[in-house]
Formats: structure tokens, sequence, C-alpha cells
């Protein structure tokens, strides 16, 4: 079947984010997601799934492991399992991205705890 935004299951998150299951699947999830501007999700990481992000529209900032960097159109990054990251867009325009989860993330999400 011929999958789009508008015929697949959506969900919202966050502020004003919302994603589409283009595949939903254990083994893989592929989810197309618009994050609003000035949005972000909660730093987090996967026990056993690696991600790979690839932008569609938009800039986005990635803190990984620490570190930052910025995707743009066409560009993607991949995240291991145990990768502390977090995805945000600081900037006034909508970011759409594909985000491929292998297997997939359900139940596999550890919110990151703050040291004391």
């Amino acid at each position: 079947m011929k999958k789009t935004k508008q015929n697949s299951e959506h969900y919202s998150w966050g502020n004003q984010c919302e994603g589409w299951h283009l595949v939903k699947d254990q083994s893989l999830s592929v989810i197309q997601e618009i994050m609003a501007p000035y949005t972000k999700e909660e730093r987090h990481f996967h026990a056993v799934s690696q991600q790979l992000f690839f932008i569609l529209k938009g800039q986005a900032t990635f803190e990984l492991d620490g570190k930052v960097i910025k995707l743009t159109q066409g560009e993607s990054l991949h995240i291991k399992p145990r990768q502390k990251h977090q995805i945000q867009n600081n900037t006034d325009e909508t970011l759409e991205f594909l985000v491929v989860s292998q297997p997939t993330t359900r139940g596999d999400r550890m919110e990151e705890v703050a040291e004391e």
C-alpha cells in the first residue's frame, strides 16, 4: 500500500510536534515527524535500538553524547544504541524529518537521569 502522511497513523507529542507511522513493525519503524519552531524533545537514549534521522525540511540541532551537531535538508545522523541524544528545532521554521529505528523504539526509551 502506498503510504503518505494522509493515510498513516498519526500522533502528537511535545509542544505542537506531530508524527506519522509510515512503517510500524517490531523490527523496523519509519516515522515522518514535524517539530514546530523552538521545540525540543527530552534527552534520552535507547538500550537496543539504533536510529537514523534524515532531514526533509528545515534545520535540526542535535545533542549527541554532549556534542552539538546541526543538520539541514538532505543530511542525516546515525545514532547507535545507548548514545544519549536530543533533537531540537531552534529556528522560526517548521522542521520536518524521517526517523528510522531498528528495531522499534517502543519500550526501549530511557530518559536521561539528572546527575546530582
